[in-house]
């Protein structure tokens, strides 16, 4: 994009917008030819307003998060002196908890409000400094685009652009003031652009945290009055049996709010029927992926045929048939490149029975695109899981089956999304269409491409595809490259997870992996791949 096709009035509403414009700037004005030239470009760059908040009402947001911690840290301390006095072995809510596990529960969510309230306090904190410090840094580049208006002086008029005789010494200081504005000015721009983009990446990362810390207020996404409060924590609090429980969470804040609001409209006798299932399931698991088909989209006949397949089977048994990625506690952990491809070191395989969740089963067919959307689909579908896994019956073990079951959904799909032939390739068309159709159901949302072809493009996406993930949407990306020759190579993968900086990539080859946030906009995408395929270029994000 260049300085000539921005538009000033729509590009400078946005921090990033302010960002760009000022970047352009930074390289135009130390080329500018003549006077006016330059007094333009200064203009141009004193029309970007300062970065934009008022400090004050961060830091005092900020103090109010924080106060709130104690509080939450002595409702933990009075939950827990309760759970530890040995409760009785009562049933309370309306879908028949622990009084124990619903204790216990509490005192994890007081945890959670806690570690919430300070992460939002230390989010408002930093985005104050941040902004405190890009307004300084605005204003001294600023001051610098005055005094170099100062040294320039008025703008020439057209006799003085008409090639007036002039002497040696008015030539010398005539350029000796170009070149001293043309500095100061060129210094000034260099500090408001580096301000902006102070600014800009702050607001990014404090939204980024803040809407990682709201969908972690998971009990209050079921809006429903059908539910009693007991029972929307548990909900909220249960994980699945292997990995850390706080990435393993079997209801997303996206499938809590869904199947909340699915309760709503149930009829009576379907309301009825519901609340019988979940009184009835065996385990708190049991009980979340009842909710999570409901959040699918799923009715009341096709849950209860799927409780019938899922009633008294364990949380392991559960996991393994149910969700097809399983996040480990140390998978966060950085353990360097491989030399050899680029990948990270850190990866981990997720399979059922030793089966990966593979393109192809063994990576041969070149069905990426499809192969991230069943797995996709799969991860916020336990009724399509298991028809996956378990087979018609629900009740298999087999690897081999599975394989064949996977490999046909990939291919029917490949073939939804108009694939090439002898399943190799889909078009970022394709791409869009099947997730629309596969997981867009799922989620609530459609699914819209966008092509982010340089840093700055991923730059603006990245607040939006952190959001979706948080949330439980996950987002099909693309990721290309070229070698030596020139040839070009492209895969597709999928965001499935978020943490501070970091995303979570399932790769169809059957792994997943971090990647920061640097990863992702500056060519980093090989730790998820590999070195021929090391750049972001097509995000396709959920709506709604």
């Amino acid at each position: 994009m260049g300085f000539s096709d921005l538009n000033p009035w729509g590009a400078l509403q946005t921090p990033a917008g302010r960002r760009d414009w000022l970047a352009e700037l930074c390289t135009s004005i130390p080329r500018a030819a003549n006077k006016n030239e330059l007094l333009d470009q200064i203009d141009n760059a004193l029309v970007v307003s300062a970065p934009q908040g008022d400090t004050a009402t961060l830091e005092s947001l900020g103090k109010r998060y924080r106060d709130q911690v104690d509080k939450a840290g002595d409702l933990h301390d009075r939950v827990d002196r309760v759970a530890r006095k040995g409760l009785p072995e009562v049933w309370v809510g309306d879908t028949s908890v622990l009084a124990s596990a619903a204790v216990a529960a509490t005192a994890r969510a007081a945890t959670r409000m806690s570690e919430a309230f300070q992460g939002g306090a230390k989010a408002l904190h930093a985005l104050a400094d941040a902004l405190a410090g890009a307004k300084e840094q605005d204003a001294a580049g600023r001051a610098r685009m005055q005094q170099a208006r100062q040294r320039l002086g008025p703008r020439d008029s057209v006799f003085d652009l008409g090639g007036l005789i002039e002497t040696d010494k008015q030539e010398a200081e005539r350029k000796a003031a170009l070149a001293a504005g043309r500095s100061l000015a060129a210094d000034g721009v260099d500090l408001m652009h580096k301000a902006a983009v102070a600014a800009a990446d702050a607001l990014r990362a404090a939204t980024r945290d803040l809407n990682k810390w709201a969908a972690e207020a998971r009990a209050g996404k079921t809006h429903t009055g059908r539910l009693s409060a007991v029972d929307r924590l548990m909900l909220a609090d249960t994980s699945g049996a292997a990995g850390a429980a706080d990435l393993n969470e079997i209801l997303s804040a996206n499938d809590l709010e869904r199947s909340g609001r699915a309760m709503d409209r149930l009829s009576p006798a379907d309301r009825a029927r519901m609340d019988q299932l979940l009184a009835g399931a065996g385990t708190p698991q049991e009980k979340a992926y009842l909710m999570k088909a409901l959040a699918a989209g799923h009715g009341v006949d096709d849950i209860q045929t799927f409780d019938g397949k899922i009633h008294g089977k364990d949380a392991a048994w559960l996991q393994r048939h149910l969700s097809p990625i399983v996040t480990q506690a140390d998978s966060l952990k950085d353990e360097g490149t491989d030399e050899g491809n680029g990948a990270n070191v850190n990866t981990a395989v997720q399979s059922f029975d030793g089966q990966k969740w593979m393109q192809g089963g063994d990576g041969r067919d070149n069905t990426c695109v499809a192969s991230s959307t069943v797995t996709a689909r799969a991860l916020v579908d336990p009724v399509y899981a298991l028809s996956l896994t378990g087979g018609p019956g629900g009740q298999e073990d087999d690897p081999a089956a599975f394989r064949r079951r996977l490999v046909a959904e990939q291919h029917r799909v490949h073939l939804e999304g108009h694939g090439g032939p002898n399943w190799n390739n889909m078009d970022a068309k394709g791409n869009n269409e099947v997730a629309d159709k596969e997981v867009g159901p799922e989620t609530g949302s459609s699914y819209e491409t966008h092509f982010v072809q340089d840093p700055a493009a991923r730059r603006d996406v990245l607040p939006k595809i952190e959001k979706a993930v948080a949330d439980g949407k996950p987002v099909p990306i693309a990721v290309g490259g070229t070698d030596a020759t020139g040839r070009y190579y492209g895969h597709a993968m999928m965001v499935v997870g978020q943490e501070g900086d970091k995303l979570e990539i399932y790769n169809p080859y059957g792994t997943t992996t971090w990647v920061s946030e640097d990863d992702f906009v500056n060519g980093g995408m090989a730790k998820a791949s590999n070195s021929l395929t090391p750049h972001a270029v097509e995000v396709h994000l959920p709506q709604g």
